[in-house]
């Protein structure tokens, strides 16, 4: 459990930036900083996914909730107004917060101590709001405020004839369609509703005004709910898209506990790991597939049905790249391998022209651009065969897809993406960037990494060997395969001979002897980069090693020295002339220092996979400190979650996304790869610092 105590709550610079994160898998969410101050543009109480797991819209942003004894009036709600103005300063009646399996909070004021408990449904556009009179000495009312938005999570809304002003209140229940077109439910049992619309101007968010964004908000109040409460009562509201008429809030939010404790059922009792199995449940959610725009046919068995990865809350969608590297940590890590399955399906069916998209876009056809997604693919089928012995499968629904984007891949794909004559495979073309490293600001690619990246070349090979491997066990299976003429992928043998040539050509062309590590790419002219980055961890680290002995210790060498930190793994090191101290300010900025020092949470999988490979001195005891002195992140930005990025120097402030899923996925697949866990032990909250 996580916790933080009334000192750190009432310093509401300190609080206002730690926050809370609830989802329900269908890409919708509940979230906030733990003030209840909105700091961002994506947060708000009820965000729902309207076309599971995209178009999301934040429709009810808050429910402010005030006491009220007698002539006294307690004000619990946190806002932020232009100005910095801070009205009402509701955090400073705040006891406690918690995370467990959902967060909490406990208020006392004029004499009343309230719980405050919130919970979104699994499967649907619906959030729990649970109150708790915990100790009062007299009945007490409670007024809730209810402000909307209405309108989409990239966006900002302002005072205008948009927002619809009528609504109906019948039974308890509140139902108003704020943008005319979703509904929006409001379950407040025993109450009375006063309807009194009304906007509230100048709202602002103060991380968007740090990030060079717009960051001004206006919102509409349709009335307030009143109701009386004495001590040991308890009021639990609902919130929703559907008419909630006749369901019972307390049956939710019991089936929704249960269904999370589930989750930690049969694991081992480490607290580190728990909470990463509840972080990494947020991340899986439904993706209807649409078999009219399916490059593929349907699979056997699961019709439209299929699921998927959201790379990162608050802003991101589902990523084929992020999807790929996730699933083992995700799904297979916590023994959810129909979910796997679906996953797995559902990219079979999106592939084009032998590609993986790169990501699903709200309401444009999917995009195609990058080299790396497909490749991480195999590695994905690969361990959950591995896992699961699911021959059956992936012999007869995903080996013919599999042989599709290897034919592809030699004779040619998108953006120049083949395999060379030295057997590596070649991507890029100039203004596209095809790799993880992918920023780009206009038609300026920050990191290019055209011609042939370290990390391209190990996924390469491994994705020949992972092929071979499946065409043995297909032969052995009497299964057919049909195969291609103009390339080299009807047997096993052939494969195994290109992953060889690949392998030979790796040795010659990417060992940088002056330097001891490898060269990071070799461009578009044959020229060798030298600049020192992560990258080549990944030919130590998969499955199939393409760098071994000296060499690789040579480069885990370097990579500790000069890349690694409790929280991730730098992405140049603090002696490069590109080197950028922070990662921050407006879009510019931090799109041109996103892969220039950044650290990366999700590259210390790698970094343990290496170190448990070659059985360095001690290397048992090593992985276990990576895991040690990481944990600590656990108890801050985003609690129970795992941010995306960090400041390249110390203290390593959490950047970008507040829940990354490769970086819950990795530091919880290599935790449990290696049972590099405990039984029960408590997460210090005190931040470590690395100079580096």
């Amino acid at each position: 459990m996580f916790k933080k105590n009334k000192s750190q709550l009432q310093n509401f610079k300190e609080a206002a930036e730690l926050e809370y994160l609830e989802t329900n898998g269908l890409g919708g969410w509940s979230s906030s900083s733990i003030t209840g101050a909105h700091t961002r543009r994506y947060h708000g109480l009820f965000v729902a996914a309207i076309n599971p797991p995209t178009d999301r819209m934040v429709l009810l942003s808050k429910l402010d909730e005030t006491i009220v004894v007698g002539e006294n009036r307690f004000e619990l709600g946190c806002n932020l107004y232009d100005g910095d103005i801070l009205h009402p300063n509701g955090n400073q009646y705040l006891e406690s917060f918690t995370k467990d399996f959902f967060p909490e909070w406990v208020y006392k004021a004029g004499g009343i101590q309230l719980r405050k408990t919130i919970c979104m449904i699994h499967g649907e556009n619906t959030v729990i709001i649970k109150y708790q009179v915990l100790k009062t000495d007299s009945s007490f009312a409670l007024e809730l405020l209810p402000l909307m938005a209405a309108r989409g999570y990239h966006e900002l809304g302002h005072a205008s004839p948009r927002m619809h002003w009528d609504a109906d209140f019948k039974n308890g229940i509140f139902h108003n369609q704020p943008d005319g077109i979703n509904n929006v439910y409001i379950s407040v049992p025993d109450s009375t509703y006063q309807h009194s619309p009304r906007w509230f101007n100048n709202f602002i968010y103060s991380v968007e005004q740090y990030r060079g964004l717009d960051y001004k908000e206006d919102l509409f109040n349709h009335g307030t709910f009143t109701l009386q409460l004495k001590e040991k009562d308890e009021l639990s509201i609902i919130i929703s898209t559907e008419n909630p008429e006749g369901r019972n809030a307390n049956d939710l939010f019991k089936k929704e506990l249960k269904r999370r404790k589930n989750l930690l059922k049969d694991q081992p009792e480490d607290e580190t790991l728990q909470q990463l199995i509840l972080a990494a449940d947020q991340f899986i959610v439904r993706r209807d597939i649409n078999l009219s725009e399916s490059k593929n046919p349907p699979l056997e068995g699961f019709g439209e049905a299929g699921a998927s990865v959201i790379a990162g809350y608050h802003w991101f969608t589902d990523w084929g790249r992020d999807t790929m590297i996730s699933l083992p940590g995700l799904t297979l890590s916590t023994g959810r391998f129909e979910d796997a399955k679906k996953i797995i399906s559902a990219f079979a069916q999106s592939v084009s022209m032998g590609m993986l998209p790169n990501r699903f876009q709200e309401k444009e056809p999917p995009e195609y651009n990058n080299v790396d997604g497909t490749l991480w693919y195999f590695i994905a089928v690969y361990k959950y065969l591995k896992a699961t012995g699911d021959k059956k499968f992936i012999l007869n629904e995903i080996l013919p897809v599999l042989k599709e984007i290897i034919d592809w891949h030699f004779k040619g794909t998108r953006y120049n993406i083949h395999v060379d004559e030295d057997g590596l495979l070649y991507a890029g073309e100039v203004g596209q960037q095809l790799t993880w490293m992918d920023a780009r600001i206009g038609t300026w690619v920050v990191t290019p990494r055209m011609g042939k990246p370290v990390e391209i070349q190990a996924l390469w090979y491994n994705v020949l060997k992972i092929f071979a491997e499946l065409l043995r066990l297909n032969e052995k299976s009497k299964q057919k395969l049909q195969a291609a003429s103009s390339v080299p992928t009807q047997n096993a043998e052939a494969i195994e001979a290109s992953a060889a040539k690949a392998k030979e050509s790796f040795d010659k062309k990417f060992w940088n002897a002056e330097g001891n590590y490898l060269y990071d790419v070799i461009d578009e002219n044959g020229k060798p980069d030298s600049t020192l980055r992560p990258n080549q961890l990944f030919a130590i680290s998969l499955p199939f090693a393409m760098l071994e002995s000296e060499k690789a210790e040579a480069v885990l060498k370097i990579v500790e020295e000069k890349l690694y930190t409790p929280v991730g793994l730098r992405s140049l090191p603090m002696e490069d002339a590109h080197y950028i101290h922070h990662y921050g300010g407006d879009q510019w900025h931090r799109d041109s220092s996103y892969h220039e020092g950044t650290m990366w949470s999700w590259l210390l999988g790698a970094y343990v996979d290496a170190i448990m490979k070659l059985r360095v001195a001690s290397y048992e005891l090593r992985a276990r400190k990576v895991i040690d002195d990481f944990k600590y992140h656990l108890n801050e930005a985003c609690i129970g979650q795992v941010s995306e990025i960090f400041d390249a120097d110390a203290p390593h402030h959490p950047r970008g996304c507040v829940a990354q899923a490769w970086g819950v996925a990795e530091v919880l697949r290599v935790m449990k790869d290696y049972k590099l866990y405990t039984t029960i032990q408590k997460i210090k909250p005190q931040r470590k610092t690395f100079a580096g």
